[in-house]
């Protein structure tokens, strides 16, 4: 069996290829790996419960040293933020049943950790990309059963 290998590009907020699918309600960020259309997969966003969480959580981001890291923790899911550098940042998730690091830039995850604004909502068609993670929740717990 051949396995995987897929190599992320760094997103920007100025990319000509569109990367970013959206961003459902509960902040995962969807992303087309190397925006190809046919490999989307949905990384766990910041949650926070107040405008103070917020400011501790972006201000540890925006102190991030290279080498250093910050974890995201969800309930279900949770991820992990490797400064690479002064200007790239890393979020390691599994696509295609092999491990992905997506880059980016620190404008661009800046950006996408401010959708955990209490005030901030998403687009309608981030509403779908919601129900599509729902969707997929359901399936893997029906197939956990079988």
């Amino acid at each position: 069996m051949k396995a995987s290998f897929c190599l992320s590009p760094r997103y920007r907020l100025d990319d000509e290829l569109p990367w970013l699918e959206g961003i459902d309600p509960t902040r995962h960020y969807w992303i087309k790996v190397n925006s190809e259309n046919t490999l989307v997969v949905a990384i766990p966003g910041l949650i926070v419960s107040s405008m103070d969480e917020m400011k501790l959580a972006m201000k540890k981001f925006r102190s991030l040293q290279p080498g250093e890291q910050m974890a995201l923790e969800r309930i279900a899911s949770s991820c992990t933020i490797y400064c690479i550098s002064s200007n790239c940042y890393a979020i390691e998730i599994e696509a295609d049943n092999a491990p992905v690091w997506h880059l980016f830039d620190r404008e661009t995850l800046d950006s996408l950790l401010m959708s955990a604004h209490p005030d901030w909502q998403c687009a309608p068609s981030g509403i779908e990309l919601g129900r599509k993670l729902l969707l997929r929740s359901l399936e893997q717990a029906t197939a956990s059963k079988s």
